[in-house]
This record gives C-alpha cells, sequence and structure tokens, in this order.
C-alpha cells in the first residue's frame, strides 16, 4: 500500500472533509489503516509536507533562481545568512564554481525588490559573484516521484487554460490556511473550517476557484526525496538555441522524471538557458536519464549540477511578516 498510497497522495490529494478516508476507498483499504500508515511515513521523514502550492507570481510576489560563487571556508556561514531570509525556500550546495544555489521570493510590498535583496545577501554571506536567474518561460512544474515504479517513461503534458478570479478577502483567508502543514487525522480541515467560521462545501469551493485561476497550483503531499528512494537530484542545464527553446523544452518536459523545466537568461559567466531536475534513485540512473535527454534532442552543450547539500527546503509562507522584519534588519 505505501508505495501506491505516496503516488496517490502525491498527485491528487483529496479535498474532502476526510480525505484519508477517500484514500483508503481508492486503496481498498480502512481510514484508520491508512492514517497509521501516513503518521508512519511522517515519523520516518519520507512525507514532508502536505499543503496547497500556490502560484508566487499570481500573488504577486517576484522570485527567482540565484546562484553564488562562495569561497568554501565560507559556505556555512554563507548558507546561515542565506537561510535566514524568508523568501528562501530552496537552498543546496551543487558540485559547480557557482556553488550555492537558491530560491528566493520577496512580496509585492518589499522596499527592497529582488535584486537589492540578492546584492544585500551577497555582501552579507561573502560571496564573489551572483547571478540571478528569473523564469523567462515554465515548461513544466510538478514533483511527482514514481514510488510505484510502475509509470511510462514520458508524461503527456497539458497547457491549462485558467479562469479570471477577482480575488477578495475570503480567498486570501483560505491562503493563508490551506499553506498549513495538513494534520494527519480524520478530519484534518475540521480547524480550518472553524477558523474561517465557514462550512466545508464552501472552503472546498473557495479552492477549486484558486485552482482554476491557476493561484494554487494544486493540494499535495511533497515528499524528502532522499528518504523515498530517490538518492539523487540534478540540475541539468542546456545551452538551446532561442529558435528552438519553445520545442525542445515541452520535450523536455515530457520526461516523467523531469519535475522542473524553465527557459531561463543567459550571461557571459553562465552559457546555459534551459534548465531541468531530474530524480532518480541512483546518479548513474540520473546520468541515463540526462544522457537520453540529449540524445532525444541532439543538444550537446549541457552541464549536470548535482545537489551535495541541502541547506534548506521548506514551502515558502505568504504574508509572512517575517519578511518586513528581515528588511527592517537587514535593509538599511
Amino acid at each position: 500500500m505505501r508505495e501506491e498510497l505516496l503516488y496517490r497522495m502525491q498527485n491528487a490529494f483529496p479535498l474532502t472533509a476526510k480525505p484519508f478516508e477517500t484514500l483508503g476507498q481508492e486503496l481498498n483499504r480502512s481510514e484508520a489503516e491508512v492514517l497509521e500508515e501516513v503518521r508512519r511515513l511522517k515519523e520516518e521523514g519520507i512525507i514532508r509536507q502536505t499543503s496547497a502550492i500556490f502560484d508566487t507570481k499570481k500573488l504577486g510576489y517576484h522570485s527567482s533562481l540565484v546562484a553564488f560563487r562562495v569561497p568554501e571556508a565560507q559556505i556555512e556561514n554563507a548558507a546561515e545568512v542565506i537561510n535566514i531570509h524568508p523568501g528562501v525556500s530552496h537552498n543546496y550546495l551543487r558540485n559547480h564554481d557557482f556553488n550555492i544555489w537558491f530560491t528566493l521570493a520577496v512580496p509585492p510590498d518589499s522596499k527592497l525588490g529582488l535584486p537589492e535583496t540578492v546584492e544585500r545577501l551577497k555582501a552579507m554571506s561573502g560571496a564573489e559573484e551572483a547571478i540571478i536567474l528569473p523564469t523567462l518561460k515554465m515548461f513544466k512544474i510538478s514533483v511527482k516521484l514514481d514510488t510505484t515504479g510502475k509509470q511510462s517513461k514520458k508524461e503527456k503534458l497539458h497547457r491549462k487554460e485558467h479562469k479570471a478570479l477577482k480575488m477578495r478577502a475570503r480567498h486570501f483567508a483560505v491562503i493563508r490556511e490551506l499553506q498549513r502543514d495538513l494534520p494527519i487525522t480524520s478530519e484534518p480541515f475540521a480547524e480550518t473550517v472553524q477558523r474561517l467560521n465557514i462550512e466545508y462545501d464552501e472552503l472546498f469551493r473557495l479552492a477549486e476557484e484558486l485552482k482554476e485561476a491557476g493561484v494554487m497550483r494544486r493540494f499535495a503531499t511533497i515528499l524528502n526525496h532522499r528518504k523515498a528512494g530517490f538518492t539523487a537530484n540534478a540540475m541539468s542545464v542546456w545551452d538551446v538555441p532561442e529558435e528552438s527553446a519553445e520545442e525542445l523544452g515541452r520535450k523536455i518536459a515530457e520526461f516523467r522524471a523531469v519535475s522542473h523545466c524553465y527557459l531561463r537568461p543567459k550571461y557571459s559567466n553562465w552559457p546555459y538557458n534551459l534548465f531541468a531536475m531530474v530524480h532518480a534513485t541512483s546518479q548513474e540512473a540520473c546520468d541515463e536519464i540526462i544522457r537520453e535527454i540529449a540524445e532525444e534532442t541532439g543538444l550537446t552543450k549541457y552541464g549536470k549540477l548535482y545537489s551535495t547539500r541541502e541547506f534548506k527546503k521548506q514551502r515558502l509562507v505568504y504574508f509572512d511578516p517575517a519578511f518586513e522584519e528581515w528588511e527592517r534588519k537587514y535593509g538599511d
């Protein structure tokens, strides 16, 4: 049951009053069995969090992937400094001259803005060089590890049409609630509806509106890759001709092992513009997937940046006063 349960929780976590009962019905298991297994998976650290995944840009935040080149002796201090910023959700050490890679977001009312925040972090961390790599085009963002081993190597991606939505106070209240880690109880949304003073039907209707508008990408369980058996992840980077970037980006995104695929800018000190995160059960398996991508696309100029250490990985907390506090402390 474990592998199938993890796959379902990553792909389509039920937004129902009793989601673990729903999962049990799908797997022909009792609610009690599912709850027991999920608690075990959480205790073992395989499940990181179950919550809504929101589109940062649609909420007005400015975000980017950032790379620092940090002297080896400064790495520990640099990671600590970077991690303090509330907009840093992922921070990794990778096997490259640009050795610290992190994602950074700042809220719409940030006084510093993203470039100046990067400059402050660069100075505070002792980084010698920095590159800002915002998303120019997103081809895929979907971390769904194949825990069953039964899925095909490729998946068809469908472009979603989003509905216009005039955001109201009730939507923002729901966002604040659904970004919390879901408790592992029979009715995990019970406290949410109490705090919002609404019924389940209205909660799930508002969540569906956010999803149809693309504000909420999905509600899902995120796993600790390594503890789930996916011990290798490589940020594959590709030098793609501008005129074929769209076609090749979509082709690479169809590989199921690719969780993220983006077009980003090139610089004089960074020649790669297409980024594809690859997850596999070993470095050899990662290498093989990247080799297959190269063969299928005909691309010859590429690199593989393996994460050698995880400094930080957590969901971004939207509307967090910690952003204003950081700028007040470090912005002058």
